[in-house]
């Protein structure tokens, strides 16, 4: 059975969360988005009219013999919003209070969450508190779906969790943003019309392979899968923002940088576009551009070594990444941002993307590294593109032939091109 339940309704029931459940790891961070998402729905319904309803997911209940309703699915939102509940209304109880909760994780997660909930609020004036305590009752609500089989009750688990297809990030940014925009209902439209006509997959590329990689890279820091966890990095600012950082970032829309913020709304779909765009202009002046034969010549072969296709998107984002900050293709440069990125295809005999990661920040642990330049972090503080042409790439000679001799025809290309060093080990 499915019910709508307001959330005060939801909480009053007689719930109990089982001690097979896995330990509450909402964090502070997890808190901040709640908050947000409740005073935004708050506002939506001051601005759009009376019977406004936030429906913040569904629940999966199984009714035991006991007359207790154990909590299957959503115990991560119920717990917050009980925990958001006690400090808007002090004097309230509940069965999830009374719970005693032995996992260590769970304390801590309650513990810091608590205490950040009671810290907003000391902030806030009291009607931002009466908002809530009205939302609670009379905007917010849940689905609840109860079931008297303990074992029906994990199929729908399963079918919402594992059989069921995530959100990928880009359409969880697509709904925010989109969202930001609410006060401009034919730039929405626009916006949607324009993102719907794009290849889902090319944007999905966009973000995987080309935008959090150079994001993190730039930052000395390894990069990782882009998910549904990591779309903080691309929630842009607030258009009404006074933090200074977002000041500056509203003046310099629409010029984009990866490592720099942008204002939410609009300006991430003129954003996604630019990008889709700045990296077809990189790769067809590789392809059209007869100064970079050679690169190209060496782009185009086909090695079927996953480790040769990690070199050249290396080699893409770096000059993504520069291009980017400094809009022209300066041979030089180019040049010596090819032989840094395929000097670690000679280098290493099994190249994987963890090498890759590690390379890209200039990481010095390796020795077979010939080089451990941060080239990203390079670009990224560079004041002039020149700063990137004069970096000295070092070719490493391992007694005159590189780490395999499958690479050598590779090796020679590079020792030919202008402005690298060799360096030998002797």
């Amino acid at each position: 059975m499915a019910e709508i339940k307001s959330i005060n309704n939801l909480l009053n029931m007689n719930l109990d969360i089982p001690d097979y459940q896995r330990p509450y790891k909402w964090t502070i961070q997890n808190i901040t988005d709640l908050l947000g998402d409740i005073t935004n729905s708050i506002a939506d319904a001051e601005r759009y009219r009376s019977g406004f309803k936030y429906r913040i997911g569904t629940i999966i209940i199984h009714n035991n013999e006991n007359g207790v309703a154990d909590v299957v699915d959503g115990q991560q939102r119920i717990i917050s919003l009980t925990l958001l509940k006690q400090c808007i209304e002090p004097g309230f109880n509940c069965s999830i209070l009374e719970k005693d909760f032995a996992n260590k994780v769970t304390q801590t997660n309650i513990h810091n969450n608590f205490n950040f909930i009671r810290e907003w609020f000391s902030l806030k004036n009291e009607e931002t508190r009466d908002g809530f305590i009205k939302a609670f009752e009379d905007i917010l609500e849940v689905v609840v779906i109860s079931v008297d089989k303990v074992e029906e009750a994990f199929q729908l688990f399963d079918s919402q969790n594992t059989r069921g297809k995530e959100l990928d990030p880009h359409d969880l940014l697509k709904a925010y943003h989109l969202r930001e925009m609410k006060k401009y209902p034919y730039e929405m439209e626009h916006a949607v019309t324009k993102w719907e006509a794009k290849d889902t997959s090319q944007i999905r590329e966009l973000f995987d392979l080309y935008l959090f990689p150079v994001w993190n890279w730039s930052r000395g820091i390894k990069s990782r899968p882009f998910t549904a966890k990591e779309i903080d990095t691309y929630k842009g600012v607030g258009e009404g923002s006074t933090y200074s950082y977002a000041r500056r970032a509203s003046k310099a829309m629409p010029y984009f940088q990866i490592t720099e913020p942008f204002i939410a709304g609009n300006d991430f779909f003129e954003m996604v576009e630019h990008y889709m765009y700045l990296l077809r202009d990189v790769r067809a002046e590789i392809d059209n551009n007869k100064s970079f034969a050679t690169i190209k010549d060496v782009l185009d072969f086909k090695t079927g070594s996953a480790g040769f296709g990690y070199t050249k998107n290396l080699f893409y984002c770096a000059l993504l990444c520069y291009y980017d900050k400094f809009h022209n293709f300066d041979e030089m440069a180019v040049k010596k941002l090819f032989s840094w990125a395929f000097m670690i295809r000679v280098d290493m005999e099994n190249l994987g993307f963890d090498s890759i990661n590690k390379y890209a920040i200039g990481d010095e642990s390796n020795q077979r590294y010939s080089n451990t330049i941060p080239m990203f972090a390079k670009i990224s503080f560079a004041r002039l593109h020149t700063e990137i042409s004069g970096l000295q790439i070092k070719i490493k000679r391992d007694n005159d032939a590189p780490a395999s001799n499958k690479w050598m025809p590779l090796y020679t290309k590079l020792k030919e091109m202008n402005g690298i060093v060799e360096v030998s080990n002797e």
